[in-house]
């Protein structure tokens, strides 16, 4: 049986979200990956916040600060967003738990990050294409030494695998279920310990591509 989008269990705990920043009229919200290029845009759903920040690493509508996420504290002062989210971004991140640890800077004690990616999805993107995540793999983001308790996470999206070769392992894959979806949402406790986790490497370092520019719809 289908079940309808709408209420899958990856699209609820991003109303969570969102009726939790809306609840706060003083808020700043932070959105990484703004960029409208399949014609979504998510300011619309936030009306009651105070400041709203599109942030994408290439210019375009609805992006109102340009830079990179894994340096987001050389863009924002430490301490002042109550809310960051990103949709469909981390799988894109070349060193996501860089970019937990930089939201943490400038993330309010308190505040709230939603991020949703993909356990699986075709490839993208590319060649800016680097992760694909289990809900589990949240409690290495998201945790007592990065600064965050986990609030809610959940897989949805169901789906299928079929295997288009004949091999051993992968005989009766189609038996089993998988989800393309995961959200979670993460409070931040408490600073996380700079001398202990620290990532000084930028993506610059390692590749020599640039994420792919697309024209906007």
């Amino acid at each position: 049986m289908v079940s309808h989008g709408a209420n899958d269990p990856y699209h609820e705990i991003f109303k969570h979200f969102c009726m939790e920043a809306n609840s706060n009229v003083q808020a700043l919200i932070l959105e990484l990956g703004s960029r409208d290029v399949t014609g979504v845009r998510r300011n619309r759903l936030f009306p009651n916040c105070k400041k709203y920040i599109g942030f994408d690493i290439i210019p375009g509508d609805c992006v109102d600060v340009v830079g990179d996420a894994h340096l987001l504290s050389s863009y924002f002062e430490k301490g002042t967003i109550d809310f960051v989210y990103a949709v469909s971004v981390f799988e894109h991140l070349m060193f996501p738990w860089k970019v937990v640890t930089e939201a943490n800077r400038v993330m309010k004690k308190g505040g709230l990050i939603y991020i949703s990616t993909h356990p699986a999805w075709p490839n993208h993107e590319m060649p800016w294409d680097f992760w694909r995540f289990q809900q589990n793999a949240f409690q290495g983001l998201f945790n007592s030494f990065t600064g965050f308790e986990i609030v809610k996470v959940s897989e949805g999206l169901p789906a299928k695998l079929y295997s288009l070769v004949d091999d051993s392992p992968t005989k009766g894959l189609y038996n089993s279920g998988m989800n393309m979806g995961v959200a979670v949402i993460a409070r931040k406790i408490g600073d996380y310990d700079e001398k202990l986790l620290r990532w000084d490497i930028t993506p610059g370092m390692v590749v020599d591509t640039n994420y792919p520019a697309r024209k906007t719809a």
